[in-house]
């Protein structure tokens, strides 16, 4: 944890704040913190700052808050996902937090079977905590927006033409195309990109052709089929790379 992340609503009209939690665990046991030791922290869809120790026992630390500083930019980065069983979603979610995603969309595919919708993680909204473990890793302070689509066909007919008029970049993750990501884009990426990835099955055709209706660009990450955690990671690590010049990008391929 690199950064305390502070919920807006948990400050008292001082500005104090009381931790009980993993927080102020973490400030004991892996900062080992004093009285008046400052740490950093943010508030949750808003700016940086930092933390004055007023009080530190067994149970709970109590933190001045001073956050002045600017919220970090939003991620250029939505990302459509179809859903993964929910032991890996948790993980997807923190790591896509921590790499910096805007949005990102759960949808319905063919290979997602239809249980995974009646997970507690989603009909209970209870995912927000590892996006949290993710800001607090990466330094962030703006949580991704998270929304859930049961049926594939509207989502891809009616609401993506509208998420693709706001991402010049187009790209959909497809194991059967010949071309990679770095022929697929041209770096450097300095626009929103929306990108789609399928389950471990990858896409099926019907899929596929209704991304390339709007104008999504198919591309491989190789020969090796990914876990869909992986793939995530690797996918939005080399988007990072691509953000700076065309030679580092080309360099590092």
């Amino acid at each position: 944890m690199n950064l305390i992340l502070i919920e807006k609503q948990e400050l008292t009209t001082d500005h104090t704040v009381v931790l009980t939690d993993h927080r102020g665990e973490h400030i004991k046991n892996v900062l080992r913190c004093s009285k008046n030791d400052e740490v950093r922290v943010g508030l949750v869809n808003g700016p940086t700052g930092s933390g004055r120790i007023l009080d530190i026992s067994p149970g709970q630390v109590v933190l001045k808050v001073d956050c002045t500083g600017p919220p970090p930019p939003r991620p250029l980065v939505d990302l459509i996902l179809a859903l993964p069983r929910p032991i890996m979603l948790k993980r997807i979610l923190t790591q896509a937090a921590s790499m910096g995603v805007d949005r990102i969309f759960l949808i319905k595919a063919n290979r997602v079977e239809k249980s995974f919708f009646q997970s507690t993680l989603l009909k209970k909204r209870n995912f927000k905590p590892h996006l949290l473990f993710g800001l607090e890793q990466a330094m962030d302070t703006l949580v991704p927006q998270v929304s859930v689509h049961e049926r594939f066909r509207p989502f891809v007919e009616d609401l993506l033409p509208e998420i693709v008029k706001q991402c010049p970049i187009r790209l959909a993750a497809h194991p059967d195309i010949s071309q990679s990501l770095l022929q697929a884009v041209s770096p450097p990426i300095t626009k929103k990109v929306i990108l789609a990835i399928g389950p471990e099955g990858g896409w099926v055709d019907f899929e596929i052709e209704k991304f390339k209706e709007q104008k999504l660009i198919p591309f491989n990450m190789g020969p090796r089929i990914l876990r869909v955690e992986t793939a995530v990671v690797a996918i939005l690590a080399q988007l990072d790379l691509c953000k700076r010049s065309p030679v580092i990008a080309i360099q590092h391929s």
